[in-house]
């Protein structure tokens, strides 16, 4: 099993910028991606962004060229820079683990609420 613990989100104003951090311990031997997930109240939760174990990554559109992902293996731990944060970011982001094989992240952390005014 897979323990994801996220940090570093809270309140920033339109234009500013906050790092995400994801901490995973457990059984990760076959972990291939790590993401981030978004969920904003009365919507779906959406794709943000993902890592591969080599360091391939992609983002969603909406994020692209604000958001940059990054992963620490010796640490275990994932990353996501938020720079010129937009009031529309504002939601609780969950970080992910997807196995090899998986088509849909098998862990998930417990959220941490980003909240951008304006």
């Amino acid at each position: 099993q897979v323990q994801l613990v996220e940090s570093g989100g809270g309140l920033v104003q339109a234009g500013g910028s906050l790092r995400l951090s994801c901490a995973a311990s457990g059984s990760i031997f076959t972990i291939n991606v790590m993401g981030w997930y978004r969920q904003a109240p009365g919507k779906q939760r959406e794709y943000v962004a993902q890592i591969t174990s080599g360091g391939s990554t992609s983002y969603a559109d909406s994020v692209k060229g604000r958001f940059t992902v990054s992963r620490d293996n010796a640490k275990n731990t994932v990353y996501l820079q938020m720079n010129n944060l937009k009031p529309e970011d504002t939601a609780v982001y969950y970080c992910s683990v997807k196995k090899y094989g998986s088509l849909s992240p098998d862990y998930w952390g417990q959220g941490t609420q980003v909240t951008v005014s304006s």
